[in-house]
């Protein structure tokens, strides 16, 4: 699901709140959200989203590995390498990061092999490159905290496909769906606390908002796996995330 959305970018949400109340004989439909605009990325911007949705997967498959889930870990070690390593690959030499892959076949391997001495040798390898991307994009950057803004609202539109992909008939059927969302949540949350200082001078208001929508968020996606029932459905993460699109784009 991911692959596809970070090659051709997220659908537009064209929704029509008003439609029900042109047809008063049908039912009403359900509140819908606001919409989300999907901008056309600089290149920059584009790169540090996929680099944070590395972080995210290694972020769940670390608290997996914590609990000795090694078989869901190996989904979300592999999921960097399978659907985004090939994207940014041509791009890493601009960027002053060095080739990861063999980090990351190495981390999938530990996992697999249910070795913590090497997954932590492996995972080291791989955030010393993710470092030296985010110092790269910051020497790039006039801005660093409006950047940071804009790409932590970016990643986490992803969250929404992720979880709608997760989802059926009001239950969690792809733990990996779900799993997902929640580090790209959780990643989120990690990036804006690296800029709040900045931002608040800006727009305290918006901030304050902005983070009451990601705690909200980090509540829905609590659990590290799915529940039985889902505390929230698509169609609230949709509508909470388009909120914080709107208040990422107030704050200047």
């Amino acid at each position: 699901m991911r692959a596809g959305a970070i090659r051709i970018g997220l659908l537009l949400l064209a929704l029509a709140p008003f439609a029900a109340r042109a047809q008063p004989a049908a039912p009403q439909a359900p509140v819908a959200p606001e919409r989300l605009i999907e901008p056309t990325l600089a290149a920059d911007a584009e790169f540090a989203r996929n680099i944070a949705l590395i972080r995210a997967d290694l972020l769940i498959a670390d608290a997996l590995v914590k609990e000795r889930d090694w078989v869901d870990a190996h989904a979300h070690v592999s999921l960097p390498r399978e659907e985004i390593y090939s994207v940014i690959r041509d791009e890493l030499r601009s960027y002053k990061t060095p080739q990861f892959d063999g980090a990351l076949r190495e981390l999938s391997h530990a996992v697999a092999a249910r070795s913590i001495k090497g997954y932590g040798r492996a995972l080291k390898k791989v955030q010393a490159a993710l470092v030296d991307a985010e110092f790269a994009l910051r020497a790039r950057q006039k801005d660093w905290p409006r950047f940071t803004l804009t790409v932590a609202i970016a990643t986490l539109r992803e969250a929404a496909d992720e979880y709608d992909d997760a989802v059926s008939n009001g239950r969690v059927v792809r733990a990996v769906g779900y799993r997902s969302a929640r580090g790209i949540v959780f990643e989120t949350d990690r990036m804006l606390d690296g800029v709040d200082g900045a931002l608040i001078a800006r727009d305290p208001q918006a901030v304050k908002n902005l983070r009451g929508i990601v705690i909200h968020l980090k509540d829905a996606f609590a659990p590290l796996s799915p529940p039985k029932e889902p505390r929230t459905d698509v169609e609230t993460v949709r509508r909470l995330i388009a909120q914080a699109d709107a208040l990422a784009r107030a704050i200047k």
